[in-house]
């Protein structure tokens, strides 16, 4: 695409981006720190990998150690 734009257009793009991420609210790293630290622990009460997967749930889980034989 860059190939068919001439360097005016090529930098008129750039200049429309930059106009765009300037506009862009911006909030500081501590707020969204904590912002998504509530969420992951809003989460992980229901996190298979954190509280682990209910024996009778587990379709791995078997007699021979964890092999499952066909």
């Amino acid at each position: 695409m860059a190939r068919d734009m001439s360097d005016k257009e090529i930098l008129k793009m750039e200049l429309d981006q930059l106009k765009k991420e300037v506009s862009t609210a911006r909030t500081p790293v501590l707020a969204n720190c904590a912002e998504t630290i509530a969420f992951v622990e809003n989460l992980a009460p229901n996190d298979m990998l954190i509280k682990g997967v209910p024996d009778d749930k587990n379709p791995y889980k078997g007699d021979k150690g964890g092999c499952i034989v066909t």
